[in-house]
């Protein structure tokens, strides 16, 4: 079975994310959607919320699971689940050497676990986590980059 990991706080998931997931889904028998804990970034929705909100999209999907992940390296969490690959997305070219420095080092750390980068489809290149919580917090609709239960979650939690 070829398992892929897709980290990333997911805060929150938006169709941007599923997409790449979706596009994962095609490539690999499983997709793990691990949601980290870091401490360094000041997250809207606790690690748990996410997880919720992430298991709750894909309830349906057996060929994607969820998990959450304490501060560790993707590497690791990447073996644990006899994972191949990590997923990454790209958006924009600002991404890329962000995106490049982590790949090289995460080959130097574990030369078995590829990166593979997907983008996602061109109506969602834009969309980041950080943009859809300010929208939403601004009172804007945020209908078309998240799914409804993230999009009902993210107004009660902002009061919108």
């Amino acid at each position: 079975m070829r398992v892929a990991i897709y980290p990333g706080s997911f805060d929150p998931i938006t169709y941007g994310h599923m997409d790449i997931i979706d596009r994962a889904t095609n490539l690999f028998d499983k997709v793990i959607i691990a949601i980290a804990k870091n401490e360094a970034k000041n997250h809207l929705f606790t690690l748990e919320d996410r997880i919720k909100l992430a298991k709750n999209i894909y309830k349906d999907n057996s060929n994607v699971e969820v998990l959450g992940f304490p501060r560790q390296l993707t590497v690791d969490v990447a073996k644990e689940n006899n994972a191949c690959a990590i997923i990454r997305g790209l958006r924009a070219v600002s991404d890329f050497e962000y995106e490049f420095q982590l790949a090289t080092m995460n080959r130097s750390l574990a030369p078995d676990v590829e990166s593979i980068f997907l983008t996602p489809k061109e109506s969602l290149i834009y969309v980041s986590s950080s943009l859809i919580k300010e929208i939403c917090d601004l009172k804007g609709d945020v209908s078309k980059f998240v799914h409804p239960s993230v999009e009902q979650a993210l107004k009660a939690k902002l009061g919108s």
